[in-house]
């Protein structure tokens, strides 16, 4: 059972690997990438203020530094705790 969150988009990386430069990503929002399977979600920027992503945004310095393997902003947790904290940020 699945559900949508409503300014949280998804995208499968697999499928977007070949054209990620061809995504466009709207104004006031920014592509991250979550999970092992590296999913690309795109989220809005008022996110980055909220403290609950600056933890996320710590881990991802602290794990990876300002070299992201996927190019773009990698966030190190699970695909369902990202979703649980951006599903809570919606929600505000």
């Amino acid at each position: 059972m699945g559900f949508r969150l409503p300014s949280i988009k998804r995208a499968s990386f697999a499928a977007n690997q070949a054209s990620s430069k061809a995504v466009e990503v709207p104004k006031g929002y920014l592509a991250v990438y979550v999970g092992e399977k590296m999913k690309r979600f795109v989220i809005p920027i008022s996110c980055l203020t909220h403290p609950s992503f600056q933890d996320l945004l710590r881990q991802a310095e602290e794990e990876f530094g300002y070299d992201h393997p996927m190019g773009g902003l990698t966030i190190p947790c699970s695909e369902d705790v990202f979703q649980n904290i951006t599903s809570h940020l919606n929600r505000l």
